[in-house]
């Protein structure tokens, strides 16, 4: 795509926002190897090379070179070998997914990949997007649950609706003070617990007062739209032990061998993630200050812990609770989940990868017309030839665990799969450059899976892409994601293959931007807000919908939402804040604890959401006939074919 790299990814120029050629200082570069583990004098004079790994993109009855020329052996990913001849294709019915080749001198890593990321070709549907934190119910424990989602499908589903996308529901660090942030997780391959509905779980029923108690102290903390974690925290914590010691004493067969199956279909990830949370609770989140028995999740000590000790079975069965209730959850719309394009480094996920990960490094975005001094956000990318030295286990596994009881999923910075602008922390954001990454191999990975668990792909690729990006992106029938604040053109000319919305989670709602309330809540929080970017945006409103500057709100959202439901686009997205008129933006970036990010309920509880007016005129102009085609399709789940579990990889 035009820019040159290096063997080791790293740009040596790119172009920023406005245009302008930037080259990658001799410095930059120099920090850039050092933190893969490079020493940049030997890389210069060519003595070091990346891993050698042979790994190949193929399709069923595809003839690969080295084939022409000898025999070898074929090993699927289930452990069938078969003998393939010299001359011989490979198999017209080779399963999609990962298999091996093998020589008399090397191997070859097979991604039987199907070429395209699963989309039926009658799906056409709309939905909702909400941040599920902020959808509570009268009996929710101060936060959204998945039983508030359960109620929320199926009351989508009443309305003619076929899809729903949630914020990442990623597991942050068990221990004070929580993480608000769902795109800065401890681990993306598991799931946060206090979006348990605790008197849902086995054994909730028998433990009356002491359990009514907690519940009382939680539902209080409805009251305050601010969303107060650490304390919701510790309510569902207690709760979540009472009931852990009545499933351990309980001569309950089935519940038993169901746990075990559980955590064997989990293998290694699950104890890996279980030895974190209990050593977090032990020594604190971050694992770089623990004893250095610990230092690492492959260290004896570590690996024991997470298969024997009874703390980690206990992490371990809030992780089977949770897969249980968004099972249920998810029966009754497609629900698309968010992908964050990384991790904390000092959390679970940083722990298990850290020597795939580029220490003293930070990703992020260079300057541009909103953020003059870039951006840095934080996480700590995978060194690309590590990652594949790795056979992208990490990426597989972190893939298929998002995609678990998922119709869809947001893939948060698609570019992310293309390159990363790398900041060494000691030169800060005006020494980053780019780092390319495998991006056949990446997106080959994505197809397999989409196509394992029939869920539709949707690349988040707002803002700058390289040149032939969306045109790739198409290729592999991943929707694009439009926005109506953004897009130069009518709805009736956005993309077919894309979803499409009104605003973001990062950005105004219609009600604050209609009304001049996102400039001031801007000020509030320490921010210049972009004055003439919101002018345009309430004048195109105006344009869109032909009302004046002083229509009601509820007829602006109402007719921006006719307006969108002209598109094309395969799935269509209101968000529940704009369905209640919500004044605040979930999110204001370039903040932290001058605004409460991730923060703010819903000003109405679910049971009102269900009978209120405005949600329900958005439906009638979102409706499309063949909304249907958005559900969750029958038998979706074909893993039987694959009787080692979810976790196998190559």
């Amino acid at each position: 795509m035009g820019t040159l790299t290096d063997p080791w990814g790293i740009e040596d120029r790119y172009h920023d926002a406005f245009g302008r050629e930037r080259l990658t200082s001799d410095e930059t570069r120099a920090e850039i190897l050092g933190a893969m583990g490079v020493d940049p004098e030997t890389a210069a004079t060519g003595g070091a090379a990346p891993p050698a790994v042979d790994i190949q993109v193929v399709q069923p009855g595809q003839r690969l070179s080295p084939l022409r020329e000898r025999g070898a052996e074929l090993q699927l990913e289930e452990g069938t070998r078969i003998a393939l001849h010299a001359g011989d294709p490979l198999p017209m019915d080779l399963p999609f997914g990962y298999h091996t080749l093998t020589f008399a001198d090397h191997t070859v890593h097979l991604l039987a990949s199907p070429g395209r990321c699963f989309l039926p070709d009658d799906l056409k549907t709309w939905g909702w997007a909400v941040q599920l934190y902020a959808a509570r119910s009268q009996a929710s424990w101060g936060i959204g649950d998945l039983a508030d989602l359960r109620a929320l499908s199926a009351w989508s589903r009443s309305l003619g609706a076929g899809a729903m996308m949630v914020n990442p529901l990623c597991a942050p660090a068990p221990v004070l003070p929580i993480e608000p942030s769902p795109y800065y997780p401890s681990s993306r391959r598991y799931r946060n617990p206090l979006y348990l509905r605790i008197e849902e779980l086995p054994g909730a029923a028998e433990e009356g007062p002491a359990l009514a108690r907690l519940a009382a102290e939680a539902r209080a903390l409805n009251d305050d739209r601010r969303i107060q974690r650490d304390r919701i925290f510790a309510a569902k914590t207690a709760a979540l032990e009472l009931l852990w010691r009545r499933f351990v004493s309980r001569a309950d067969d089935a519940a038993h061998e169901a746990f075990q199956r559980y955590r064997v279909g989990e293998g290694q990830a699950l104890e890996e993630f279980a030895a974190y949370c209990t050593l977090a609770e032990r020594h604190g989140k971050d694992w770089r200050t623990w004893p250095a028995a610990f230092a690492s999740s492959a260290a004896p000590e570590a690996r024991r812990l997470g298969a024997e000790d009874p703390r980690a079975r206990y992490h371990a069965w809030v992780q089977w609770q949770i897969d249980c209730q968004l099972e249920q959850a998810s029966r009754d719309v497609r629900i698309f989940h968010d992908l964050p394009v990384g991790f904390d480094i000092a959390g679970a996920d940083g722990w298990c990868w850290q020597d795939l990960l580029a220490q003293g490094i930070s990703i992020g975005c260079p300057p541009d017309g909103f953020n003059l001094d870039g951006q840095d956000w934080g996480l700590s990318p995978f060194v690309p030839t590590k990652l594949r030295g790795a056979l992208y286990r990490p990426f597989i596994e972190t893939i298929r665990s998002m995609l678990r009881h998922a119709g869809g999923l947001r893939v948060d910075h698609v570019m992310g799969l293309f390159r990363l602008f790398w900041i060494p922390r000691r030169l800060g954001n005006r020494g980053g450059t780019y780092v390319r990454y495998p991006v056949e191999e990446l997106l080959a990975i994505i197809a397999i899976e989409s196509h394992r668990a029939r869920a539709v792909i949707v690349g988040e690729d707002l803002g700058t892409v390289l040149p032939g990006t969306r045109e790739l992106l198409a290729e592999y029938k991943m929707l694009s994601y439009k926005l109506l604040y953004f897009e130069p053109v009518p709805p009736p000319q956005f993309q077919e293959l894309a979803l499409s919305g009104v605003t973001t989670h990062d950005l105004a709602t219609i009600g604050g931007t209609w009304t001049g309330v996102a400039a001031e809540h801007a000020r509030s929080a320490g921010v210049t807000p972009n004055l003439e970017g919101l002018a345009y945006l309430k004048g195109k409103l105006a344009a869109l919908t032909g009302l004046t500057q002083d229509a009601p709100l509820d007829d602006v959202i109402v007719e921006t939402h006719r307006a969108l439901g002209a598109a094309p686009s395969r799935v269509l997205l209101a968000t529940l804040d704009d369905g209640l008129g919500v004044m605040e933006q979930p999110n204001m970036p370039g903040t932290t604890t001058s605004w409460p990010n991730w923060s703010i309920a819903l000003p109405k509880t679910v049971e009102e959401i269900r009978e209120a007016a405005l949600p329900a005129r958005i439906s009638s102009v979102l409706a499309r006939s063949d909304a249907s085609a958005g559900q969750r399709d029958q038998g979706q789940d074909d893993r039987a074919a694959h009787p080692d579990g979810h976790r196998s990889v190559v």
